[in-house]
């Protein structure tokens, strides 16, 4: 790579609730602001109509204050990267036209990111002393709306390997959680009550799925048959059990994951495995991953916390590998819903 090069990414994220922007110089993250919308918490879950409307609102903000923390004046940004999907469409097309007219105003080139792809790439921005994949590594993309096996060639050329039937691992921890009767979002909490836990306490049966898919809604009855079950011989089973109860359904998931992972590392031989997306932020699952190095022999790489949840920094970084390679989209670019991840 050329790093003689000062490229400075403007980058903007707006997939579901969070507005972020982001300033990269070259492979470097220069600032990587965050705002999250507070107000879903009391719907139980993220409302399209109102997560837009939030946008709009914070995306000048946000903006602003990328530009401010990097210290960097808008006229030395070299292009603007931005979302493009997959995600909530309302959410997105705020992202989409911001970036857009900055793009047009400043006179700069636009580049559009994939999502999904931008939570595996997360992993190449640089920092002191962390180690990098190498091609091909296995990623296992864990989050609120999406579980997949991704065999990465290359920056660009990612193949699925297997993914879930029907909820993502993401969905099964927080409807988990509001099964035990915890606030949205509840996947946080399982792993902070399952680290004082006991996660043989009670076994909930893992699926049978074929190939390296995934299938969670299984598991999730199972877990509200059990909690009904228990709840109706004690009331108060619950609260008087939450924390080995939060451990047994956490350990089942990580199970359910490492196992699927471990036959892809089997099946391709490959034994650089990364983990990405909003539930790699999971203290079992990391846990589980660094106990494998040992284990398997695998080299596994584990992104920092900013980088787990979504974030324009990844989108930063896609936005400075295509930017190289001088990849750059129209102004007619539309947002896309359903964005695979291997387009």
């Amino acid at each position: 790579m050329h790093h003689k090069q000062n490229i400075y990414i403007l980058a903007i994220e707006s997939s579901c609730d969070d507005t972020s922007a982001a300033v990269m110089h070259n492979d470097k993250m220069l600032s990587n602001v965050v705002a999250t919308q507070k107000i879903h918490e009391a719907y139980g879950g993220v409302v399209p109509e109102l997560a837009s409307r939030a946008h709009q609102q914070n995306i000048v903000p946000v903006v602003h204050q990328a530009l401010a923390k990097a210290n960097i004046d808008k006229k030395l940004v070299s292009a603007i990267a931005f979302t493009r999907g997959p995600g909530l469409l309302g959410s997105l097309l705020v992202g989409t036209s911001f970036a857009k007219s900055l793009s047009l105003g400043l006179k700069v080139p636009l580049i559009e990111v994939n999502h999904m792809q931008a939570h595996i790439l997360a992993h190449f921005i640089k920092e002191e002393d962390k180690k990098v994949p190498s091609f091909p590594f296995l990623a296992l993309t864990i989050s609120g709306g999406h579980t997949q096996i991704v065999l990465v060639n290359n920056y660009f050329d990612m193949e699925i390997l297997g993914e879930t039937l029907d909820d993502a691992v993401g969905e099964a921890f927080d409807k988990s959680a509001k099964i035990l009767g915890l606030p949205y979002p509840g996947g946080p909490l399982v792993d902070k009550y399952a680290a004082k836990g006991n996660p043989k306490a009670f076994p909930f049966p893992k699926p049978k799925v074929k190939d390296l898919n995934f299938s969670f809604s299984g598991l999730k009855t199972s877990i509200l048959y059990f909690i009904q079950r228990e709840t109706r011989k004690n009331p108060n089973f619950v609260e008087q059990n939450l924390n080995d109860i939060c451990a047994s359904i956490q350990s089942t998931i990580i199970l359910i994951l490492m196992d699927k992972l471990k036959k892809a590392a089997a099946q391709t031989g490959i034994k650089e495995i990364a983990i990405g997306g909003g539930v790699s932020a999971n203290s079992g699952i990391r846990k589980a991953l660094q106990e494998s190095e040992v284990k398997y022999g695998w080299s596994t790489y584990i992104p920092k916390f900013e980088y787990c949840t979504d974030n324009a920094a990844m989108i930063g970084i896609v936005g400075y590998l295509k930017y190289i390679d001088g990849v750059f989209s129209d102004e007619r670019i539309a947002a896309k819903a359903r964005y695979v991840i291997n387009q």
